[in-house]
């Protein structure tokens, strides 16, 4: 259809009416997008809500004209309105499903009158082109500009976006920046032509809760200042509640729900969106409240190999202590960053401890220590074995082989954990055959019997991981770890990759898992309501060090440390009625820098800091000088 022949969308910067689209797979069409309409007005941010494979993605890239040669618009109109150009010719309108695929007129509106912010900034930017060229390639694609005035406008975009030197960040490459700049830079870029109309596939999906928050407000703030219209995909439900007007919910390529936001969140009507809502985990559940998975697994009880008795029902006693732990990077004889410094805390037997902080505060790199595939630079880690203590730093060879067994490992990402060239069998088999754990048939056994433990089918044994969705990849990563029957398990981000609703099954099976088989966790999370969820106790990391330790409920209730006061402030919340405050809740410097926080959690002198107790368990990091009055003060 030629531009201005489809009649007007009114207010809406974009209108959808009954979009189908299909991908061809083996001379097969399959039909994946399934007559789909939702509207984005002017000015508003319109959340569409869904889980992995529910076609959100897909249906932005019709959108952006971006479908993947197997894929096709077979019905239904994807109609803009440019509020620029309806200014000087009122009701033109271009439909974007009825253009040439890669022709000159969708060119023109890709990335010039409709932006776009990509889920995962590292792979969608070059790593071999500095953050100015691609911002100002992007400027000078749809609007030329002479050399040194595109540079300082692109500069302008990036000031705008929140970089602090924008002038030494245009000529700094991608591997330079942090996650949060990385997706500023992303922003910098969409934004680049003022578009009419900006569509976020999940922005913020792989971002701290700080930096979320910091990519949220700017994006309000944009809006805003531009006048565009947003559409957010997510499915993070405390984003759509934070961030929408309007949200449209989408289950299998269709639409099961769409209305204002305050109805969808106060009024549910569709049972896929009310099991949604449910699936969150908040800081308001009560102590043994599970999540509602939308289709929970069912795992069988615990193999008899699996099985242990010791220790059930008594006072619980530490499993793990560490002590002083401390790691460098870049420098000789400990010189260089100081990515983990001095840090020490106890993991309960039976229990799970959490680890929470932003990325680069150095929890992941504890988690490689204790499991000895990273080597600390000094301090102490002790196992309490029933026979004695075991000094883990001191093991080497034999001994050290013979321990592995005991502590094993979760990985944060189902897909690049497991060899795509093994099979499931494989995979199971694999800790079991270099520990000399039985024979062939023995092991098959068990990987039967590990398969039926997390909830998933023995027949599935002989596929390959491509096959399996992400939360049965990681429930494969959950069996592997489970082979050896080990005593502790440390898991490192095991479900930020996943939807909500596949979260909730894997949350649920961990927790399964650990009362029928007696298992103690070291949860490593920036997600503070999954840790919430999970951790009896809670210990928070910011730049190295812990800065505060203590049960669960009085971190959440009475938090001493600024910092962590500051990331639970920055947590969105699935609740109208507890929307995120952007101006209090994202400061001008990070949170973790410590001259941000008071002078009583600053050291006044080298070594001044120490733990304070301040008693039931609870410590916080704190100038030794200061007393507990003075921090209630601060």
């Amino acid at each position: 259809m030629e531009a201005g022949r489809a009649r007007a969308t009114g207010g809406d910067v974009l209108r959808i009416e009954g979009l189908r689209v299909s991908f061809v797979t083996h001379g097969h069409m399959g039909e994946v997008v399934k007559g789909v309409s939702l509207r984005v007005p002017a000015g508003r941010t319109v959340a569409l809500v869904g889980e992995s494979g529910s076609g959100k993605t897909v249906i932005s890239q019709a959108v952006m004209g971006l479908l993947p040669r197997n894929g096709f618009v077979t019905d239904g109109r994807i109609l803009f309105s440019d509020p620029a150009k309806n200014l000087k010719a009122p009701g033109h309108v271009i439909d974007i499903a009825a253009l040439e695929r890669d022709g000159r007129k969708i060119r023109k509106l890709r990335g010039g009158r409709i932006g776009m912010i990509f889920q995962e900034p590292m792979s969608s930017l070059s790593p071999v082109h500095t953050i100015g060229n691609q911002i100002e390639e992007a400027l000078q694609l749809h609007r030329p500009h002479p050399r040194r005035e595109a540079r300082a406008v692109t500069e302008q975009m990036l000031g705008l976006v929140g970089f602090r030197d924008p002038h030494r960040s245009y000529d700094q490459y991608p591997f330079e920046l942090s996650g949060g700049l990385r997706q500023r830079a992303m922003l910098a870029m969409a934004l680049i032509c003022r578009p009419a109309l900006l569509i976020a596939d999940e922005p913020t999906t792989a971002l701290d809760v700080t930096i979320q928050a910091q990519v949220l407000k700017l994006m309000k703030e944009l809006q805003r200042e531009i006048g565009m219209a947003i559409l957010l995909i997510t499915h993070d439900l405390g984003v759509v509640a934070n961030m929408a007007d309007e949200v449209v919910v989408v289950y299998r390529g269709q639409v099961m729900e769409a209305g204002p936001v305050e109805d969808i969140f106060r009024r549910p009507g569709h049972p896929y969106l009310k099991a949604l809502l449910k699936a969150s985990p908040d800081f308001d559940m009560k102590p043994g409240e599970r999540l509602v998975a939308l289709r929970e697994v069912a795992p069988a009880p615990p193999a008899e190999f699996l099985r242990r008795d010791a220790g059930r029902g008594a006072e619980p006693t530490p499993l793990l202590s560490v002590r002083n732990l401390r790691k460098s990077y870049g420098g000789k004889k400990g010189g260089g960053i100081l990515a983990v410094d001095d840090v020490s805390f106890d993991v309960l037997r039976g229990q799970c401890l959490g680890l929470v902080g932003e990325s680069g505060s150095g929890k992941s790199t504890v988690g490689h220590m204790i499991m000895r595939s990273r080597t600390a630079d000094a301090g102490t880690i002790t196992y309490h074995d029933p026979a004695g203590p075991i000094d883990v730093r001191a093991l080497e060879g034999a001994a050290l082989r013979a321990f592995r067994p005991r502590m094993q490992m979760i990985f944060q990402d189902p897909v690049s954990s497991l060899s795509p060239r093994m099979t499931v069998l494989d995979i199971i088999r694999e800790p079991m055959i270099i520990q000399n754990r039985g024979d062939g048939a023995e092991q098959k056994r068990r990987a039967v019997e590990l398969m039926e433990c997390v909830g998933l089918d023995p027949r599935f044994l002989s596929r390959y991981p491509h096959s399996f969705s992400g939360g049965q990849r990681q429930r494969i990563g959950i069996a592997r770890a489970l082979a050896l029957n080990p005593d502790l398990i440390i898991c490192d981000e095991p479900v930020s990759a996943l939807d909500v609703s596949v979260q909730a099954q894997v949350l649920n099976l961990l927790k399964d898992l650990q009362a029928s088989l007696g298992l103690t966790y070291l949860f490593i999370s920036h997600n503070l309501a999954v840790v919430h969820y999970m951790a009896a106790r809670i210990a928070v990391m910011a730049r190295g060090r812990i800065v505060e330790i203590g049960p669960r409920d009085v971190i959440f209730r009475a938090p001493a440390h600024p910092y962590t006061r500051s990331l639970l402030k920055a947590v969105p919340q699935p609740d109208l009625d507890r929307r995120l405050d952007f101006a209090s809740c994202v400061p001008t410097m990070s949170v973790s820098d410590p001259a941000s926080w008071p002078e009583c959690f600053r050291a006044g002198t080298p070594g001044g800091l120490a733990m304070l107790d301040l008693g039931g368990g609870h410590a916080v990091l704190a100038d030794s000088a200061c007393t507990v009055r003075d921090l209630t003060a601060a």
